[in-house]
């Protein structure tokens, strides 16, 4: 198996997680020989993240229209591992790897029907205000929310 740099102990690092959503893999996402184009995992990463956080609660404070914080994709990477095909399911999980300052670690898995991992990814979120485009330390609530977070899947 390929060597991730953000997982030390890939049973424990995929033991973690708790959250994930199922996507199924549709036609317009595979080449001529019917398998994921390689820039798809990102689309289910964003899909995955974006439930997540709707999960917790914050997509819901920072798409406020008066809200002066958002978060952005500041990095973004995608380890493939098995190939993915048309029309599988693939159950999609994402969990927080670090809390910042003023970001997140985000980690994510694709594990395929057959209970292989078919691709991992993991990006840093990070908390901005939306004027001047600077980093903005996390609110004390929703920093505790991401803390509790990382603790939660670490006792899974």
């Amino acid at each position: 198996m390929a060597r991730m740099s953000y997982v030390t102990n890939l049973e424990e690092w995929q033991s973690e997680f708790s959250f994930k959503i199922t996507i199924q893999v549709r036609f317009s996402e595979t080449d001529l020989f019917g398998h994921m184009n390689n820039t798809v995992p990102f689309v289910y990463f964003e899909e995955a993240r974006i439930e997540y956080l709707n999960y917790l609660g914050l997509m819901q404070e920072w798409t406020k229209s008066h809200n002066e914080i958002i978060p952005v994709v500041a990095d973004l990477q995608c380890d493939f591992l098995q190939q993915v095909f048309f029309n599988e399911k693939i159950d999609v999980y994402v969990k927080i790897g670090n809390v910042g300052n003023s970001s997140i670690d985000l980690h994510y898995m694709g594990i395929n029907p057959k209970g292989e991992i078919c691709f991992t990814g993991r990006n840093s979120l990070v908390n901005i205000s939306r004027h001047t485009g600077r980093s903005e330390r996390w609110k004390d609530e929703w920093k505790e929310l991401l803390k509790s977070e990382v603790n939660k899947t670490i006792n899974v």
